[in-house]
């Protein structure tokens, strides 16, 4: 059976924040060592990055600790964010909510029980029939392996179509330290949403929009769990970002893009475009070096740091957007989605543009 993803859609916290704004208020409000002012100035000043969008309702809240308060945040926000997205998605898909049998939602920076999927829910007014689905803990990697699971629903001839949704709200992670890792979290994460429709490719489509998922491969390699990961300190999330993800990103990618290619028999000069996750600047060029993907070959993932900054799992579905957008795929052309992120764990999709 093939499966279509028929639109995608992002949305994002309606506060942004530029850096040199982020900067000026991290110097005038915390106590920052002369080593720690440096390396937040050079990352916020001279990084490539221009602003993110922030769940907060001023940026007073980037001086919250308790734990309670900090997950209201992030109900609050994923919520409203994640619900923009998928309506957005159901909208340029031009399909109703009597046409969504289920609900895939992938988040890392908050937990909730029930999950996130009973709020949107309630907040599309989806009916008590839907199959919803929380996936938690994927990391930045976690929109692909939500999009597998959306696909094998709809492999099962049961929904018409999936809403997949990713959502982040890193603001509700932000922890001060000394720690390089964090300095580099606190300074390059940004919040948003991004949601999908997935149906079967039969389906009418006259505007010929979107791509088919075509194959998935997933790598988890634990024995770099401790490079990057979530861990509870005092109640709240603080994130471990090492020196060596760059590295590990672009080899790990690496190793699950050759398995989907050989599986596919396809040469790697075969796939026209490229949706990376635009993990920073570093990441990015290492996964170049890597794959032997060229600056325009990954342009638009280097345009959505830019802009956004890394916002964990809907990263990679900003740079497909942008890939439609701007790009517009020829039909036919084939295409990777590419993403990694905590576990350590890498995920790759092959898909071809209607």
């Amino acid at each position: 059976m093939a499966i279509s993803v028929r639109a995608v859609a992002t949305s994002n916290p309606p506060l942004y924040v530029t850096q040199q704004e982020s900067f000026d208020y991290y110097t005038a409000h915390f106590d920052l060592k002369p080593d720690e002012r440096e390396l937040y100035r050079r990352i916020l000043l001279e990084g490539s990055i221009r602003g993110r969008y922030i769940g907060m309702d001023c940026k007073d809240d980037a001086h919250e600790t308790n734990p309670d308060r900090l997950n209201e945040r992030f109900l609050k926000y994923a919520r409203r964010t994640a619900a923009d997205a998928a309506r957005k998605a159901m909208t340029e898909a031009q399909r109703d909510i009597s046409q969504i049998g289920g609900l895939v939602v992938n988040t890392c920076t908050g937990y909730l029980c029930p999950g996130l999927s009973s709020y949107l829910v309630e907040d599309l007014r989806l009916g008590d029939s839907v199959k919803a689905l929380d996936m938690a803990g994927m990391g930045c990697g976690g929109a692909l392996p939500n999009l597998e699971c959306a696909a094998g629903l709809i492999a099962r001839g049961n929904p018409p179509s999936i809403l997949s949704v990713s959502v982040e709200i890193c603001s509700a992670t932000l922890f001060m330290g000394s720690d390089p890792g964090l300095i580099v979290s606190n300074s390059i994460f940004g919040d948003g949403a991004a949601a999908c429709i997935v149906e079967n490719a039969s389906a009418p489509d006259p505007a010929r929009t979107g791509f088919q998922l075509l194959d998935f491969e997933a790598g988890i390699f634990p024995q770099h769990r401790e490079q990057l990961r979530y861990r509870q300190e005092g109640g709240r999330l603080r994130n471990v970002l090492s020196r060596k993800v760059p590295v590990l990103g672009a080899k790990t990618a690496r190793t699950v893009l050759d398995r989907l290619l050989q599986r596919r028999r396809l040469p790697i000069d075969a796939i026209r475009w490229w949706a990376v996750h635009a993990g920073g600047t570093t990441v990015l060029d290492q996964v170049g070096k890597e794959l032997g993907l060229n600056e325009d070959q990954l342009r638009y993932s280097t345009e959505v740091f830019r802009d956004y900054g890394n916002m964990s799992s809907p990263t990679v579905l900003f740079v497909m957007k942008s890939i439609l957008e701007k790009g517009r795929p020829a039909s036919g052309d084939k295409g990777i989605l590419v993403s990694f992120g905590a576990g350590f764990s890498a995920y790759a999709c092959l898909v071809e543009f209607n």
